[in-house]
Parts: structure tokens; sequence; C-alpha cells
């Protein structure tokens, strides 16, 4: 604290007036924090930094010193004004943007941590500024915070300096500043812009930027009084060196434009004449159709077009590269120096400005209103120099003028406020058109002719500056709203935030910006040329007598020397490399700016109008024209990406990109935005870190941030507006209404309607079906829509070929390239959209509709690839994967199945969903497997659809073309799992009633009717363990349904690989126990359905991954399943012929049955075989192959249980029914005739031993022979209406007449099953034996060993063979049954 505070005094002593005056040219040493090695603010103009570089020699030469300018202060102080206005910035920031001149202070303010938390004592301070603090009696105002400060002063001393030295070097500033802008314009001859541009800009920037810094600091007296009070509390109440100067210069700035007017009123005529001297240039610039009709942004004549260079305007062209500037000098100009208004020519000048723009730009996004503070500063001294003419303190005739010139002025004030409100938008929107035209043609002549860019490249630096100003105008004014000084009303100014021509012209300057770099070496080669053709004249002209004649000192002949010298010695173009040319002119435009210095001061002999009278005889350009152009063209071989990024560089909209972000939201896809300007829109922020101020560190950092921010919430818009096109082709509105196709219960639909329709006048089915007919995208009344997918097509077209050969975006060390966030977005999209289609608002999708969806999604990617250099669809088929297996990519290559693997979502969606509705059934849909049809139907809709129409071979089909093998393992694994669980109760139930089938199978080996049926009413939960052994046959059919699509998809898709499992499957070794390879062959080749039989290796894989019928007791497996039979299960069945399966599923129990007697029989031969071996050593048979052996006595095995199941149950069949117990017998005899008709262990002649074929066949004729819509078997309490009651005859003791069981008894419809719709078919469904399961024709289906016999082929055929097998007649079949048991009969 005591350095800095002893720092601060000697700053403080050296600032007294003498000390001040003898240290106001001591630049370097005062100004160094605010001079960055680069001024990268969007104020400061690249031109004056090169001009400051230039202006370094102009000290060199000591005879000048006399004669010329110092304008290394003038660009210096320029740029101090910058830092000064950056740290003011930063302040404001930190300060929360408080506001001294109405006190008011934020919270933030107080928190910030530069003031002293003390609001009351702060707040009196600023109120009663300038008065000194000691007279306010502050510690009554509040003693705490009073004895607080006085406490801490050092430490709010030290948080204040900073802030207090901007002060006064705020002061300091003033004080060069203003004598440096005196002494230009008191010494400079003549600062017009064709005579003197470049010392014109150079004072006009510091006179901009000195009326800039005074309105942007609105000096707080708050934070110099409360230093001052700290600085006496702890210096024994002795105020700060320079207290009262600092005092003085703070209240002569209380409002800060009186006192700029106060200050540079000595130089309001020189500024009145510079404003006066641009004005044409400003009125051509508004001028749109002049600009336009005569060609001054046209690279060629508008009138004769065949002359591609247009040379009619060359330096108003280049003019209008300035033209920002000039406005920003009328509307400082006429603020600060308001009787130049007066002036009769700046009141037109005046006007034109005002009415266009509302605000005043003073730094970064900070402004002023502009009207409010004219009515405010500028009408007052406009009425009193009004007042002082109408008094006639001057000649009348003056006086007159004077008096009309400040009433016109007055009405223009008053009135042009309105005017700008209502106005500027229109004015500025047709100029934005002017420009979007006259660029987008310039693109495209340059394109075609290139080798005209560089002799125009000055006129489209002119059209870069106009498009720059007017799309910073755009986001300055969006949101500003201004009040009416009459009514003190606030009126939202009218800018359209959808304008699309924004995104052209940032396209446009886009196009220019790349063309000029593309072609920069031709640029410099053309300029050197110029350079060098110049050099000749510039030689000629100091050669004419004019010039002779002047005699020029040696210093200024040296110079005009040195001048003719750098250009005679250029490096030639002709035949070189022009882009390995490397040329720096600095010390030419150095020499040149010496000798504008020496001729446009007052001080030397030789000025300006010397030398152009001198020259100007020749009939050609004066001296100074041919080296002003010379300067210029110079700046174009060394400075051509300054020149570029001064006119066309967009860095200033940093501090409008929320503005920036919504425009482009609003117009990117909107119906005039083009996809092409998104990347204009990016590029902008590369230009955004160039805002940062080095001598504010911590900016870079904050921009950098946001800049990323900007780009990022761009490229998500853009990347959402990808989505949103491919989403609307992927609309039923979209491709989705071009290839509409009836689903059949829609055409169903349609005939039902059309069939009710009678009249012609009635309406058509479209309206009352609602679905609309294939082909309606024809009609004329959706043209529209044909058009808008003609739109969304090229504009995603067009967006993927932009964003594909878009350049990487640079933000810092951020790099953004958009083909990899189109790739990523495209892929997203899809993984989105194929887990929305999944599900429907009810349920599961049908997966044909899924594949559909997906093959139009897809397509629709394809279109976009053609214009992406990007294969999108391998990242199709990775997600597609990923879907289906999402596990370590490792796992992908291993059979066994890892413990950490982790399914696809959509994969794991679907197969949940079969797994509950179809197998559990948990919504209560009464799933029925229906064997016929190769499907399971339900009584209701589970979910949106029947369950036939998610389950028949073509879904399934469908689910594997999407889902692939990943798909089919995953659905495999899940019913294995849920089989598993299934079987672990088969094994609870074994084990937990193994005393009880002990019981059961003595009983009935005995031969003891009593026995067996007390200890059969033993078993534990039959009930139960039935349903779940139903369940594991559904999960038996369905998991065979999915391995016939698996096997149909594979065929199709890869024929050889099928055609290799299925040959290889035929030459697998039969070993017992099998190798690991063999069954993973094995395994593959049953999800690929070709082996005989599936159920029983699908059971044996399962019951092998548990480690089931392990224990003895499976031994009693055939006994538990014969139980079965007393179950009332059967009781409430039915047989239907229409899908050849029972009312609950029972058929089911069959294939259950039969696979897992065969599996548990393969498992215990393997573990005995094992266990065999591992007790001896492996002695081999002598006489045959043991592996041989272990097979054929497996499948012996299998067959003898099998037997011996079909004999007990048939034993227990036939002795439990009687007169009143018979409803149960038919269901279940054609149960058992249904296991031998699936397993491949069981022939159909093992049952006739217990059940003559007669009876079977009896019974199938009967169901057969009658109404294919009334099932014979009805469920009813009296035992008469069964089909049972036909037995009654096959026992010599019970005799019924023939007409006992009549057909009326059958004609009612039955609920208690599922009613199958399709018409009967002679082709039968499961083929286990054949030796091609997949082969589908009649005659193979014809040709099996065993299943039912044929009787659905023809009734007359049926009534035939039955009225030859029992010569009864009529309706009754009942005589058909008195025949003999001992063997079956004879057909024909």
């Amino acid at each position: 604290m005591a350095r800095s505070r002893q720092k601060f005094s000697n700053q403080d002593s050296s600032l007294s007036p003498t000390a001040a005056r003898s240290r106001e040219w001591d630049g370097p040493s005062r100004w160094t924090d605010y001079l960055g090695t680069e001024i990268n603010s969007p104020l400061s103009s690249t031109s004056s930094k090169n001009f400051y570089n230039d202006a370094q020699s102009q000290t060199t030469t000591p005879s000048q010193s006399h004669k010329g300018l110092n304008m290394q202060w003038v660009v210096q102080l320029t740029e101090v004004a910058e830092g000064l206005m950056a740290k003011m910035y930063r302040l404001n920031q930190l300060l929360d943007y408080p506001d001294p001149i109405n006190h008011v202070f934020s919270d933030g303010f107080w928190k910030a941590g530069v003031f002293p938390n003390h609001p009351r004592i702060c707040v009196m301070l600023s109120k009663k500024f300038p008065e000194h603090f000691s007279k306010l009696q502050l510690e009554r105002i509040d003693k705490i915070a009073w004895d607080s400060m006085q406490d801490h002063a050092e430490l709010h001393l030290q948080s204040l300096e900073p802030w207090v030295q901007l002060l006064l070097d705020l002061m300091v500033f003033r004080e060069q500043a203003l004598r440096l802008i005196l002494d230009l314009s008191s010494t400079v001859i003549t600062l017009l812009p064709h005579q003197n541009s470049l010392i014109l800009h150079a004072f006009m920037d510091l006179f901009c930027s000195f009326v800039r810094v005074n309105l942007f600091s609105e000096k707080a007296g708050v934070s110099f009084q409360t230093y001052n009070m700290l600085h006496a509390m702890s210096r024994n109440e002795r105020d700060c060196d320079f207290y009262h100067r600092l005092v003085q210069f703070i209240d002569s700035y209380d409002p800060p434009l009186k006192g700029l007017q106060e200050d540079l009123n000595f130089v309001s005529p020189r500024i009145g004449e510079v404003l006066e001297a641009v004005g044409p240039i400003i009125f051509l610039s508004t001028d749109t159709r002049k600009l336009r009709n005569e060609g001054f942004l046209s690279p060629y004549h508008p009138r004769y077009p065949d002359i591609l260079t247009n040379s009619a305007h060359p330096m108003r062209a280049q003019d209008l590269a300035n033209v920002t500037a000039y406005r920003e000098w009328v509307l400082f100009g006429y603020l600060v120096c308001p009787d130049e208004l007066l002036r009769v020519t700046s009141i037109d000048i005046a006007l034109v400005v005002l009415k266009e723009n509302l605000v005043l730009t003073l730094f970064r996004d900070e402004y002023i209103l502009l009207h409010e503070d004219y009515q405010l500063y500028v009408l007052p001294r406009i009425l009193e120099s009004k007042k002082m003419a109408k008094s006639g303190r001057t000649k009348q005739k003056e006086a007159d003028l004077e008096y009309n010139v400040a009433k016109q002025v007055e009405k223009m004030i008053s009135e042009v406020h309105e005017q700008a409100i209502y106005s500027c938008d229109a004015i500025h929107r047709e100029r934005r058109i002017l420009l979007k035209q006259e660029i987008g043609r310039m693109v495209l002549f340059f394109t075609d002719q290139p080798s005209l860019l560089a002799p125009n490249i000055q006129m489209v630096f002119s059209a870069l500056a106009l498009a720059q100003c007017e799309v910073i105008w755009y986001f300055q004014h969006v949101g500003i709203a201004s009040s009416k000084s009459k009514t003190t009303r606030v009126v939202p100014v009218d800018i359209d935030p959808n304008d699309p021509t924004i995104g052209f012209l940032l396209d446009g300057m886009d196009h220019l910006c790349c063309l000029v770099r593309k072609y920069i070496a031709a640029i410099r080669g053309y300029s050197l040329s110029y350079l060098s053709s110049c050099a000749g004249r510039i030689r000629f002209l100091l050669g004419t007598p004019g010039m002779v004649a002047l005699d020029l000192d040696a210093s200024l002949k040296g110079l005009f020397q040195q001048i003719v010298h750098h250009l005679e010695n250029l490096p030639k173009p002709q035949g070189e490399n022009i882009s390995a040319i490397t040329c720096d002119l600095s010390d030419f435009r150095k020499d040149w700016l010496s000798i504008l210095l020496i001729v446009t001061s007052s001080r030397s002999s030789i000025n300006i109008r010397h030398l152009e009278k001198a020259t100007v005889s020749t009939g050609k350009e004066g001296l100074l024209s041919e080296g002003n152009a010379a300067y210029n063209w110079s700046r174009c071989v060394d400075e051509l990406e300054s020149l570029l990024s001064k006119h066309g560089s967009l860095r200033k909209l940093y501090f409008y990109h929320q503005h920036l972000t919504a425009v482009f939201r609003n117009t990117m896809f909107g119906p005039e935005g083009r996809p092409q300007h998104c990347c204009a829109w990016l590029g902008i922020a590369s230009s955004f870190p160039e805002c940062a101020s080095p001598i504010v560190p911590e900016e870079v950092t904050k921009i950098g941030r946001d800049a990323v921010l900007y780009v990022e919430s761009l490229i998500e818009s853009i990347m959402g507006g990808l989505e949103g096109l491919i989403n609307i082709l992927d609309s039923e509105g979209g491709f989705g209404a071009l290839e509409n196709q009836l689903l059949p219960e829609q055409a169903a639909s349609y005939l039902n309607h059309a069939s009710r329709v009678s009249i012609p006048s009635f309406k058509s089915p479209k309206g009352a079906a609602g679905f609309p007919l294939p082909g309606h995208e024809s009609l004329p009344e959706n043209n529209s829509s044909i058009k808008m997918l003609e739109a969304a097509m090229q504009r995603l077209t067009n967006l993927c070929s932009v964003l594909n050969d878009m350049e990487p975006i640079c933000v810092l060390n951020h790099v953004f390239v958009l083909r990899e966030y189109m790739r990523e977005c495209i892929l997203g999209n899809f993984r989105r959209r194929l887990l929305s289609v999944l599900k429907t608002d009810n349920d599961l999708q049908r997966p044909s509709v899924l594949e559909s969806l997906i093959q139009r999604h897809v397509s629709i990617v394809h279109l976009a690839e053609q214009h992406i250099s990007m294969d999108i669809t391998q990242g199709i088929r990775e997600v597609l994967l990923s879907e289906s297996f999402s596990g370590p990519v490792s796992s992908l290559h291993l059979f066994e199945k890892p413990t950490d693997q982790h399914t696809g979502s959509a994969t794991e969606s679907v197969c949940n969903w079969y797994i509950e509705n179809i197998i559990k059934d948990i919504s209560g849909a009464g799933i029925l497997f229906v064997p016929i049809h190769k499907c399971f139907k339900s009584t209701r809709p589970v979910g949106g659809y029947f369950a036939d129409s998610v389950t028949d071979l073509r879904e399934l089909q469908a689910f594997v073309r999407i889902f692939g093998g990943y798909g089919v393992d995953r659905l495999d694994r899940m019913l294995k799992e849920h089989t598993a669980a299934l079987l672990n109760c088969i094994d609870t139930s074994l084990r937990s009633n193994r005393d009880v089938l002990e019981s059961v199978a003595t009983s009935l080996h005995a031969g003891d009717r009593f026995e067996r049926e007390a200890s059969m009413r033993q078993i534990v939960d039959l009930e139960t363990l039935i349903g779940f052994c139903v369940q594991a046959g559904l999960a038996l059919a369905f998991d065979r349904l999915l391995s016939e699509a698996s096997g149909a998809v594979l065929e199709e898709g890869a024929p050889l690989i099928h055609s290799l499992l299925a040959g290889v499957v035929k030459h697998l070794p039969d070993e017992v126990p099998e190798k690991e390879e063999i069954k993973r062959i094995r395994s593959v080749a049953n999800i690929a359905d070709v082996v005989n039989d599936h159920d029983s290796i699908w059971v044996r894989s399962i019951l092998e991954e548990v480690g089931g019928a392990s224990d003895g007791s499976w031994s009693l497996l055939p006994y538990l399943f014969a139980t079965f039979m007393t179950s009332n299960i059967w009781s409430t069945t039915a047989f239907n012929v229409d899908t050849e399966g029972f009312t609950n599923n029972i058929h089911c129990l069959a294939r259950c049955i039969s696979a897992v007697i065969a599996g548990s029989e393969f498992v215990r031969l393997e573990r005995e075989h094992q266990h065999r071996s591992s007790l001896s050593n492996v002695h081999a048979s002598e006489g045959m192959d043991p592996e041989l052996t272990g097979h054929v006595s497996a499948e012996a095995s299998i067959k003898s249980t099998l037997q011996l199941f079909v004999k007990l149950s048939a034993e227990i069949i036939l002795d439990y029914w009687s007169e009143t117990h018979r409803s149960h017998l038919v269901a279940q005899l054609i149960f058992l005739d249904q296991l031998c008709e699936i397993s491949p262990y069981l022939p159909r002649s093992s049952l006739e031993t217990h059940v003559p074929y007669s009876i079977l066949r009896s019974i199938y004729s009967q169901y057969y022979a009658d109404t294919p819509s009334t099932p014979l078997a009805i469920l009813n309490s009296s035992p008469r209406h069964s089909p049972a009651i036909i037995l009654a005859h096959a026992s010599p003791v019970l005799r019924q007449p023939r007409g006992d069981s009549t057909p009326q008894h059958y004609t009612n419809d039955s609920s208690g099953y599922f009613k199958g719709s399709s018409s009967h078919s002679q082709e039968h469904i499961y083929e286990i034996d054949t030796s091609n399961l997949r082969s589908m024709d009649n005659r193979q289906r014809n040709a099996r060993r065993s299943g039912p016999l044929d009787y659905g082929a023809s009734r007359n055929r049926v009534k035939s063979v039955e009225g030859s097998t029992s010569g009864s007649t009529g309706p009754s079949p009942l005589p058909r049954f008195a025949v003999s048991r001992s063997g079956p009969l004879a057909y024909k």
C-alpha cells in the first residue's frame, strides 16, 4: 500500500500545471498501459495503425521539425482513447453499469469490491458533488459506516486507486488531445478529402475519439470524492495533491456534451468545412437509384454491358468505402459543434444522416440516443442563435439569413426524430436490397472473370464497407426503444427480426473476401504494375517547368527522389511467380507521408497549392493525386489482408451475438433462407476474439468462450434444421404420402363401405373410411404438397453440399468441422427415429411396418449422402449394430456370453414386448398358438394390433432383417431364460413329489387303480405346473417360428452360408457327449432352421447351460407328465379344426413334453457317459464306436420314455372316463395323436397299441365333416354335448339309441376358444421328420409318415370312407365304434 501510494504521490506532484505542460508530449512514458502491441478494439482503425507506423519516420529528419507536424502523437492518442474506453467498459461491467447522473447504484455496484459498501455516505457524496466532504457532516448520516470507513481507509484506498488513476489519465488525455486538435486545425492548410485524405482521416479519427471518450466516461464524482475522503482520513485531513484540478475537470464535463461544446468551439469552423466537403459522398450513398443506375458498385458499365471495365466513377466508388466514417463525422461534428448547422448546406447533410439513425455508438455496444441529445444540447444553441439573429445584433441582411437558417434547423431537429422512428428501417432495408443485388452480381461476375478483380479492387472494398455498415446498423438497432420528447412516450423501433437480406449480405461479403484471398497474387501483380507505371508519371511531373521553378529545398527534393527511387525499384512480376514476391513498401509510404506533412503545413514555404499549380497545367493528374493513388495501391501489395479486415470484418457483431443467433434462427430456414448462408453466419465467429483489448487480459478468455458458445448454438440450430428437413421428408405427409399402401384391414373397410353405398350421391369411401387412397398425391389439389416435398429435398441436398464443402471454423484453439457434426446429426437422428417408431401410441409397431419406415429413412439418408464425402451408410449399420448388440466389441467374436454384456435398447424393447405380451400374456389378451397358420392369435388386440399381426412368419422375417443375427440371438436368449425358469419349476416339482411319483409308478405298473388315484391326488400344484409347461410349449413354438424366419432371411440374403450350414449339419458326428465346437455349429444351425429336431436341441442346450436334469428324480418325468391326464384342464378345452389346436393352448403341452423328455434324456446320458469315463480308464468298446453307441442308446431311451408316457397316459385316460365323466376324453386322445405328430421319436404306431386308429379317424371325421364355422366340441354342463359320448358304444355294456347325439346340439357357437377365420386346408404345419423343414410344397406335406389323417380334402370322400367302415347311414356316427379294439380297421 505504501509503495503504491508513494508512486501515486509522485504522479500527483508531476501533474501540477507546470509539470503537466512540460510532460505534455511524454506520450510513450505515460500511455504505455494503454498501448498494446495490437489494438484489437472494433473501433480501432487498421489504417490508423499503419498510418502510425508510417508516421514514425516523420521525426527522423531534423530539418522538418520546424515545418511539419508530428503525426505520431495523433495516431497514438487515438489508440490511447481506445485503451481508455476499454478500461471504462470493464469498470462499468464490474460496477453493474451505475447511473451517476441520477445517482442510481445497484446491489452489484456495492458488492463489486471497488467502493466501500456504505451506500448512504457514498450516495450523499455523489449528490452533493463538488462540495467538499468536510462540509457535509457525513458522520451524522451513518455513524457506523463512517467509523468503518475510518478503520479500513487504507484497504478502500487500495481498491479505488486504479480507477482514480483512470480519472487522472482522462484529464491528461483531454489536455493533450485538445492541444493536438488545436495545432492540427490551425496549421493544416487544407482538410478536403480529395486533396489531403490521409491527414484528414487521422485528424477526424482523433476528433471523434476525443468525443467518444468524454461521452462514454460520464465522470463519476462519487469515485473521486470517496477517494479524497479516504485519503484525508489516512493522511491527517489533507486532500490529495490533484484534488482541485480533478474536481474542476469533472465539474466542467457535467454534462459531458456541454464541456465538449465549450472545448471544441475553437475548431468548429474547420469541422464545418470538413462536413460540407464530405456531404456529396453521403448524398451519393443514400441515393440507391443513382448507385444502381449509374453503376457505382458495378464492375461493368450499366449502360454498356459489353464494356467489362467500369471506369466511369473510380474516385467516387473509392470514396464510398469511407462513407461510414463520414456519417459518424457528421453525427459527432454537429453534436459538439452545433453552430456549424447554421451553414446553408449543413441542414441537408444533417437531415440525411439523422433520418436514418436512432443511436450513436460510442464504444462496442454502448450508445447514446441520438435525437434526444440533439434536442437537449443542440436545439438550445440553435434557438439561442435564432434569438440573437432576431435581435439584430449584426447587419440586417445577415441577420435575416441567419434567422431563416436557424428556423429551418430548429424545424429539422424537431421533426426528424419522428421521421427516423418510422422511416429508418425502410431506408436501410432498401439499401440492403440494393447491396444484396449488387454484391450478388459482383460475386458472379468476378467468379466468371477473375482477371477483372484486381482493377476493381477499390470497388470491392467499397461494396464490403457498405455491406459491413448495413449489417452492423441492423444489429445496433434491433430492440432499440426511442422516446418522443413531446409526449415522453417510448416507441419501439420496428426492426424486422426475420429480414432475410442479412443472410444474403453476410454470404456475399464472405464470397467476396474469399475471392480476394483466392486471387491475392493477381491483385498484388496488378498493383505492382500500376506502381511501376506511376513512377514514370511522377518523374515526368517532377521535371515539368512549374516544378523546376518552385525551387524545392533539398530535404523536400530528396524525399521526392526517394519516392521515385522506391517505385522504380519494385520487383517485376512478369515471368515470375507473383505469389512468391515479397515486397515491403512501408518506406515508400513513410516518405510520402513526410511530404504530405510538409506541404500541408502553413509553416512550410512550399505547400500543397504550389504543387497543384505547378503540375495541373500538364493536363494530367496532379503530383499529389498521383502520390495519393500510389499510396493506396501500395497497400494492396503488402497490406491487403489488413484492408480486407478493415472493410470486410464483422467482429463488432460479437457484442450483438445474442441477436445474431435469434435472427439466424428466424431466417435460416425461412421461406427466403438459403442453406449456403450458414457458412457466413458461422465464419463471423472467427473474428470475435479480435474484439478483446490487450489492456484487459480477461476479455480474451470471455470473448473466446462466448464465440465458441455462439458457434455451438448456431451449429445446434443448423443441425436441428437438418433433422427437421429429414423428418419432413420422412413423415407421413412426406415420402410416406408417395408410398401409401392400404393395409388388408383398410382394404376390407373400403370394401365393406362400398358394399353399403347404394346411391350415386353418397360420399366417397375416403371420407367414410378415413384412409387416403393410393395415388391421391397425384391429384391437382395436392400439387402444393408435392412442391413442398421438392423444395425440402432441394434444401436438404443444398445444405448437405454446403456443410460438406465448408472449411473448418477456427475460434482460438477450437476447431469445428461441420462434416463431423453433420454425420453425428444424421446418425443421432436415425437412432432417435428408430427408437421412436418402435412403439406406436398403443404398443409395439409391426416389424414389417417398422422395416418399411427404416428403409424410407435410410433412402433419405442415401439421398443426402450423395452430397457428403463421408460414408453415412456405414454409420447407419453401426447404429443398427449398437441397437442390436451394445456390449464390448470383443464380445462379438466370442461364443460364450460375457457377464457384462448389455444389449441394445431397441432390441431389448422389442424382445421384452414379445416375451411379456405373447409368451407370458400379461395383458390377458387370450394368446393362442395356431399351428395351421404358423402364428399366434388373440381374442382381443394386444396394444394396437391382434397377435397374428406381429407374430406371423412375415413379421418375424422383418424383425430378423432389421436387427440381424444379434437381435435373433437376444430374443432366443430371452426365450431360453424364460424357458429355463419354467424347466426349473418342473425340476422343483419332480424333487418335491418324488415319493408320490414313485408310488404312482408302482401302482401304474401293478394296475392298482385305487392306489394310483390316491397317489395322484397328493401331487402338489399340478394345475400350476401344467400352466408352466404350456407356457414353455408356447416359447418352443415361438422360437421355432423365429428360427424358421431367421433361416428364410439367411437363405435369401446369404444363400451360400445357408447351404453350407445345411450341408455341414448332415455330416456332424453324433457324439455323446458332443464337443464344444459341434455344439456351437448345431446351435447356429438350429437358429437357422436347418436341423430336424429343433425343440429337443433347444431344450437340451438350456438344460446344459443351467445344469438341469441332473437329479435322479428326472427318471420319473414320464410319470409326472402322465398325471397331467387327471387335470381338470381337459374339461375346459376343445379342439378347433380351424387352428388344428386346442382352445387353451394345450397342444403346446405336447410340444413341451416331447422336447423336455428328449432333451433331458440326452443330457442324462451325456452325464452318465462322463461319469463312467471319469471312473474308468476310458476303455473303448471293441465291437462298436462308443460315440455312435451312445447316440443310438439316447434315441432309444427317448423313444422308450415317450412310449412309456403314451402307455401310461392312455391307461389313465381310458380308466378315468365314465358316463358322468367323459367330456375330457376326445381332447386327450387328440392330444396324444398330436404328440405323435410333433415328436420325431414317437411314431403313430406306438399309439395304435393303446388307442386304435379307427377311434381317432372317426373323431377327426366328425370334426372335419362338420361345417367350418361350427366346431363340434362344445363345452357345456351336460356330458352329452361332447363327442366323447360316441365312445360309449365301444363298450358292450353301455348301449344308446342311434339318435342320442343329434346335430342340433352342436349348432351353437362357443366362446371358450379362438375361432379362426381361415378355410380348411389339407396342408398341415409341422413336418418334423422331413429332411428339409423349409420346403413348403404340398407333396412333402402329404408324404408325412405321421400326423392327422387327411380329412379335410373332400366331405364326400370322408362320407364314403365312413360308410365302408361302419356300414351305417344317417347323421349319427355311433355304430362305427362297435368294433373290436384288437387292431386298426382296414382302410380303403
